[in-house]
């Protein structure tokens, strides 16, 4: 017997599933503040292994990357699965304050998620989504004409709103912030962006951020990084 597709379900290649979260259970707050996030040159490259296009990867396909002179450490599309999980998973995204996140990978393409999105929890089913995503440009919510993933034009910097206040973050800025206390002056009616790198090594190079500041003595993750970033910005909205 065929399997059943459940009612919010968006088919991926390998037969898996995208739930789509309740639009009801992250409705956007009125007069609360709203925050982007940008994750930059995150690995998301297809290469053609045998007869199929795949998702490239250090585990899998090291010695396919090797053959073509590729270093497999620079093909890390976990750390963009992690870091996407964070953000979804966050009480500040459940509370409706995320607005949108924007992924520019190193092949310069630009992806736009919308914060109800409900990704694959394993990384096997997050690449056949990616992997569908670069092909079709776009995918849609079963129960609706949404297009939840999406691929868009550039640059980044024409889908923020007006005034809203551009932040990077690097353990190379030359101070370090205590993120609840520098949110404290964070204006809710200002939107407010947050560019974070999405790859193994290396710092982000955007020309477009007002503010490049670090919040740890100690390089973090990218994951780590946005979990700071969403328990503070909870702390300041006294979201528990």
């Amino acid at each position: 017997m065929a399997a059943q597709r459940l009612p919010n379900e968006v088919p991926t290649p390998a037969g898996d599933g995208l739930r789509i979260a309740e639009a009801t259970s992250s409705k956007p707050q009125p007069n609360g503040l709203q925050v982007i996030f940008v994750l930059e040159q995150a690995s998301l490259e297809l290469g053609k292994v045998g007869k199929t296009y795949q998702l490239l990867n250090s585990d899998e396909h090291a010695n396919f990357l090797r053959r073509h002179k590729k270093d497999p450490a620079d093909y890390r599309p976990d750390i963009l699965h992690q870091e996407l999980l964070a953000i979804l998973d966050s009480p500040l995204n459940k509370a409706g304050h995320i607005e949108r996140i924007y992924v520019h990978t190193k092949s310069n393409v630009l992806l736009s998620i919308h914060p109800q999105v409900r990704l694959p929890r394993t990384f096997k089913r997050f690449c056949g989504l990616m992997l569908q995503l670069l092909q079709k440009l776009s995918i849609r919510a079963t129960n609706g004409s949404e297009k939840l993933l999406k691929v868009i034009k550039q640059p980044v910097t024409k889908y923020f709103p007006p005034n809203a206040r551009r932040v990077g973050f690097s353990v190379s800025a030359p101070d370090v912030s205590d993120l609840r206390t520098w949110s404290e002056n964070l204006d809710k009616d200002r939107a407010v962006v947050f560019v974070v790198g999405a790859m193994a090594h290396g710092k982000i190079d955007v020309s477009w951020t007002d503010e490049l500041i670090s919040i740890s003595n100690y390089p973090l993750s990218g994951a780590c990084c946005i979990g700071r970033i969403c328990n503070a910005l909870e702390h300041k909205l006294e979201i528990l």
